[in-house]
């Protein structure tokens, strides 16, 4: 492994910021990690219960299996030491949707250890952000506080679903620096097939920690912002939070150590609770579940079994497609869009097809504002209207005219064509009618066309326009190029 640039200063007024992240990611299965009930999002409340999940007495809970392939598919991606024995703990806590009394978790014994995340930033700077570790736990369910005037009501379809909790060293130095990072992470869980990564159901979500101090002095006394469920929310809160305990140092003040809530609205934190320590929560191994134990033959089949991650896709499309570092990087950057391009790049010219997907496509899709599921021209069809470019059968712009049909009508791309007459003018006698006309109407621009031969590009606009986009660009430009003479 290469070692890392020389990272570039990034100081707000002469401090500089340190921030760790506690990622909560939803496991993709159907069942939760300790019952059999479903974790299907939106159900009527209390819908998706077992009596497990509502600790009901006498239950125990039962391994998911499928979870547990989940968390080491995912130390695996995330380059982790995957750990052959874990332990669950009880981590013991009262919270009204917390229906035991304390949520079953790993604490010293996680199933994942240390890990790797390299993080490229908009200005070339690559970042490696370290994993601490990575453990099982399940999640609470939820307090809903506004369907009744005088009490709140709880929900427990969430009460037992799967949750990975991955959890960074102090390797962020800014906002930036941490919305890139969760960025790239949700990339890599849905290339993994481990989480959906929808932030806005609650699928994903971070704690983040954020200190300052002078640059080379020991790590300051950090503060958590809880449940930020928005990527640029995290960049938001963490920004304030680094302002906030400069400002309270530079003016005498001491930093406390404390959990705090991020209010978007104001754009501000504000403190929730002292921050609990580890002894606080009086961890202790669960009497009801045995040591998880993996063996390394399980292990290795899960890592032979793992999709190409958005680095390694990334690296190809450039090696073998051709493609500029920013053009893979939009590609990879959600596996819907990769599959597509590939789906489209498939037997055609990997450049042509990118910059169709790239511009035409996303473009289309982010004025819409839409994701690449929601496309309205699929793979093949999109594939055809290049084939009919490649072919000559029509030009750039006439392509982007059928596009505009099959995006708002559908229908096969080359039945629209010939349909509708848009074929390419090849015809060299109507050709030069055409390119005539143009020359006997602009004298003046004759001249200037003989002694500089970019200027032919105008008499071939000129042409263009008036087959309204039919005519052969590279016929149209030869024949020019003989009736001018240069």
């Amino acid at each position: 492994m290469n070692a890392p640039a020389q990272r570039k200063s990034k100081l707000i007024d002469g401090w500089e910021v340190v921030v760790g992240m506690e990622v909560h990611a939803q496991v993709t299965s159907q069942a939760k990690l300790f019952s059999g009930a479903s974790t299907a999002f939106g159900g009527e409340p209390n819908s998706h219960v077992s009596l497990v999940d509502a600790a009901m007495p006498g239950m125990l809970p039962v391994i998911n299996a499928e979870c547990v392939r989940q968390a080491v598919r995912t130390g695996l991606g995330l380059k982790a030491k995957i750990n052959l024995k874990s332990v669950f703990d009880r981590k013991n806590y009262f919270y009204p949707d917390l229906p035991q009394g304390y949520q079953i978790s790993q604490y010293k014994s996680p199933i994942v250890g240390e890990g790797e995340v390299v993080v490229d930033l908009v200005d070339g700077e690559t970042v490696r952000v370290g994993i601490e570790r990575l453990h099982l736990e399940q999640d609470a369910g939820k307090s809903l506080h506004d369907q009744h005037a005088a009490m709140s009501l709880v929900d427990l379809n969430r009460s037992g679903v799967a949750l990975m909790e991955i959890v960074t060293k102090p390797d962020l130095r800014s906002a930036e620096e941490a919305r890139a990072f969760l960025t790239k992470l949700r990339s890599m869980l849905r290339y993994l097939g481990t989480c959906d990564g929808d932030m806005e159901k609650g699928h994903l979500r971070a704690d983040v920690n954020v200190s300052v101090r002078r640059q080379g002095e020991p790590l300051g006394t950090r503060c958590e912002i809880k449940n930020l469920n928005s990527i640029r929310f995290i960049g938001q809160a963490i920004e304030h939070e680094a302002r906030r305990q400069i400002g309270v140092i530079e003016y005498g003040g001491t930093i406390e150590q404390e959990t705090r809530l991020y209010d978007p609205d104001k754009g501000e934190t504000r403190s929730m609770r002292n921050k609990e320590e580890a002894h606080d929560y009086r961890y202790f191994p669960d009497p009801d579940l045995l040591p998880l134990e993996l063996t390394q033959a399980e292990v290795d089949e899960l890592k032979a079994s793992l999709p190409e991650l958005p680095d390694e896709k990334r690296a190809r499309f450039v090696r073998d497609c051709g493609l500029s570092a920013y053009e893979a990087d939009v590609l990879v950057a959600e596996r819907a869009a990769a599959d597509y391009f590939e789906a489209v790049a498939n037997g055609r010219d990997a450049k042509t097809a990118a910059n169709w997907v790239i511009n035409e496509l996303f473009g289309r899709l982010n004025k819409e504002g839409k994701d690449i599921a929601a496309s309205q021209v699929s793979e093949a069809q999109l594939g055809a209207i290049l084939d009919l470019v490649a072919e000559g059968t029509i030009s750039g712009k006439i392509a982007k005219d059928v596009f505009e049909i099959v995006w708002t009508e559908g229908g096969d791309p080359r039945a629209i064509v010939e349909t509708r007459g848009l074929k390419q003018v090849t015809d060299l006698s109507a050709l030069e009618k055409l390119v005539d006309d143009i020359i006997a109407k602009n004298p003046d621009k004759l001249g200037d066309a003989k002694t500089n031969p970019k200027a032919i590009g105008w008499f071939v606009g000129q042409v263009m326009k008036a087959s309204g986009g039919k005519a052969n660009p590279q016929a149209v430009s030869d024949l020019l190029k003989q009736r001018i003479g240069s």
